[in-house]
């Protein structure tokens, strides 16, 4: 039996999320319109999409964990209403701003954020982007139901997730990509594997996926990619982990008809 008023996520597609949780809509990391592009560097690698997704008639808060194009995105920025209250991290949120958002809250690890007496919104340490910096994962707890769900969007779960309760959904990558010589860009199954060990989730959702997206450029060219659901599902079998990997297709809604671990160990 399900625990009622849950409420569902949506996958977008990459990165993007729209998590519908106790009557709030939260809009995750989106790129909805356009091609990707870092910096002017369309030879280095562009990201194109069929279709743009539509965006959400009903948005209540935006969510970056990323200050990248592939997380805050320009001309998906460009697009939202600026009225939009946005939660980021710090390089996030900086690209909030310049985009002329009027509501932006910077979240470093450790700090949290509520949105109304519904959803607490926690930032722990991310992934590591370049030799010193680090952006952000989160933690989102419904204060009725006690629903945790974890999002990061690089496959880096911080140590003190072993130290915090269970989250009942956790949205990690499971695919591995690397480029020769520099290593991992995104870790996959060896992160995945670790978040379930750390954070004990019901459910593994994958995120960081192409999905309907092609990609194109000199780094397309080099990327490989290893991994996927069928090897986490393995691995998480050997290492005698309940957690369950459930996976979307662009555009598709997963209600959230789970127990709360919280509530049900009550």
């Amino acid at each position: 039996m399900s625990e009622a008023g849950l409420g569902s996520i949506t996958w977008l597609d990459v990165n993007s999320w729209q998590f519908d949780l106790a009557g709030r809509s939260i809009l995750v990391d989106p790129w909805l319109v356009g091609d990707l592009v870092f910096g002017n560097a369309s030879w280095l690698i562009r990201g194109v999409r069929p279709q743009p997704v539509p965006i959400p008639e009903q948005v209540d808060l935006l969510l970056l964990s990323q200050g990248l194009a592939d997380h805050a995105h320009p001309q998906t920025l460009d697009a939202l209403d600026k009225s939009i209250p946005v939660v980021a991290s710090a390089a996030a949120a900086k690209v909030a701003t310049e985009k002329g958002f009027t509501d932006v809250t910077a979240l470093n690890p450790g700090a949290s954020y509520r949105l109304g007496d519904d959803v607490l919104i926690e930032a722990i340490p991310g992934a590591p982007i370049g030799p010193l910096a680090k952006e952000n994962a989160y933690i989102l707890t419904l204060l009725k139901t006690r629903l945790r769900l974890y999002y990061e969007p690089h496959g880096y779960p911080d140590s003190e997730l072993a130290q915090r309760p269970p989250v009942d959904v956790a949205i990690t990558p499971l695919v591995s990509l690397m480029l020769p010589v520099l290593g991992p860009v995104i870790r996959g199954g060896e992160g995945a594997l670790e978040l379930a060990q750390k954070a004990k989730p019901q459910w593994l959702l994958p995120t960081a996926d192409g999905g309907d997206v092609t990609y194109e450029g000199l780094i397309a060219k080099f990327l490989q990619a290893s991994g996927g659901a069928e090897a986490v599902r393995s691995q998480l079998a050997d290492a005698n982990l309940t957690t369950e990997v459930k996976t979307l297709r662009p555009m598709e809604t997963l209600p959230l008809d789970l127990i709360p671990q919280a509530t049900a160990s009550v």
